[in-house]
C-alpha cells in the first residue's frame, strides 16, 4: 500500500519561498502520476499541479504558474514542490496524492492515495 508524508510547510513573509517535499513508502513513486493540491479554509480543495508518470511532464494551475515548480527524484523515491514569491493567498495546508496510472490530473476525485498535508502561512 502506498504510503505519502509531506513535509517542509511553515510560516514564510510575502515573496518568500518554501520546498515541500512528498516522501513515498510501499511503492514506487515514479509508477504513479502524482499531484499535489491545497486547501484553505472554508474553500475546497484544489489542484496546484501534477506530474505523469514515465515522462515527469508536470501541469500547474494558472494560479501558480511561473512560481512553483514540482519535480521527482526516483532514487529518494520523493516529489518536490518548490513555491517562490509566495502570496498571502497562497495560505493553505498543502497534501501530495497518487493515483496509478499514466496521466495527472489536477481533480482531487481522480486520486487514491493521499498524504495527512502540511500547512503553509504566508504572511507578515
Amino acid at each position: 500500500q502506498l504510503q505519502l508524508v509531506e513535509s517542509g510547510g511553515g510560516l514564510v513573509q510575502p515573496g518568500g519561498s518554501l520546498r515541500l517535499s512528498c516522501a513515498a513508502s510501499g511503492a514506487i513513486l515514479a509508477y504513479s502520476a502524482v499531484g499535489w493540491f491545497r486547501q484553505a479554509p472554508g474553500k475546497e480543495r484544489e489542484g496546484v499541479s501534477c506530474i505523469h508518470s514515465s515522462s515527469g511532464s508536470t501541469n500547474y494551475a494558472d494560479s501558480v504558474k511561473g512560481r512553483f515548480t514540482m519535480s521527482r527524484d526516483n532514487a529518494k523515491n520523493t516529489v518536490y514542490l518548490q513555491m517562490n514569491s509566495l502570496k498571502p493567498e497562497d495560505t493553505a495546508v498543502y497534501y501530495c496524492a497518487a493515483r496509478s496510472g499514466y496521466a495527472c490530473y489536477l481533480t482531487p476525485r481522480e486520486y487514491d492515495y493521499w498524504g495527512q498535508g502540511t500547512r503553509v502561512t504566508v504572511s507578515s
